[in-house]
């Protein structure tokens, strides 16, 4: 009789342990299905769904179709170029290339870096006001080819990749200002390369932008512009 009541106690045990496992099952089952749904009815950020061209150029010669069409700015102010005539200029700088700035580049050559003999740079010539113009996009040493075009440039009209954006944000991507409810991106566009400020990071930070000689602090709540004031 003891024996049969164990066995009786084990068989119930093992039964609402089953049960229970199957209760956990469906509630777990339950949670997916709602997160899924959750994932579905959110809406996608269209500019997660852009995906620029790249060149992958690896040497000079596969360089050279950055020439086949015209090109854009990525990092705007950050970009240095130089008088060009036969060999760039590096003792004068002529400027800095502007935020999305089309440009029609002629020629990709190499040309020797007076501080670095060693070195070669590989550069790029563009036309501008009747004069040659450089900035590099690359290194070569010892046979060997660094290339960071497709970190610089876009090579596909970003007003047609991003098309999605309303008017005033393009026009004011055009005069190169920040306005509240910004993305990053966008400011990108208008005011160029920005560096954090502290530790911040995530969607929640401040950015400090040169802007090319008029410096902004840019404030990031929920990825968007929440604050602009002059930087130093």
């Amino acid at each position: 009789m003891k024996q049969k009541i164990q066995i009786v106690l084990l068989l119930s045990l093992i039964v609402a342990g089953l049960r229970l496992a199957y209760i956990l099952y469906e509630r777990h089952e339950y949670q997916v299905q709602d997160a899924k749904k959750t994932a579905l009815a959110a809406p996608v950020n269209p500019d997660y769904l852009v995906f620029p061209k790249k060149l992958r150029p690896y040497d000079l010669q596969s360089a050279q179709a950055l020439t086949s069409q015209p090109v854009w700015v990525k990092s705007g102010y950050s970009i240095t170029y130089f008088p060009y005539s036969g060999h760039a200029d590096f003792a004068h700088e002529a400027g800095l290339l502007l935020p999305i700035e089309r440009i029609e580049i002629q020629r990709v050559v190499l040309d020797v870096f007076p501080k670095d003999p060693g070195e070669k740079q590989l550069m790029a010539v563009f036309a501008r006001g009747g004069k040659n113009y450089a900035f590099s996009i690359g290194v070569e040493k010892g046979g060997s080819f660094q290339i960071y075009s497709d970190d610089m440039l876009f090579i596909e009209d970003p007003h047609e990749l991003y098309k999605h954006w309303p008017k005033d944000i393009w026009q004011s991507i055009e005069q190169h200002e920040a306005k509240p409810g910004m993305n990053e991106i966008q400011v990108t566009f208008a005011l160029g390369i920005g560096t954090a400020q502290g530790s911040g990071d995530g969607v929640d930070k401040t950015l400090n932008y040169a802007n090319g000689g008029k410096p902004l602090s840019v404030t990031y709540r929920d990825g968007k512009v929440a604050g602009i004031k002059a930087g130093s």
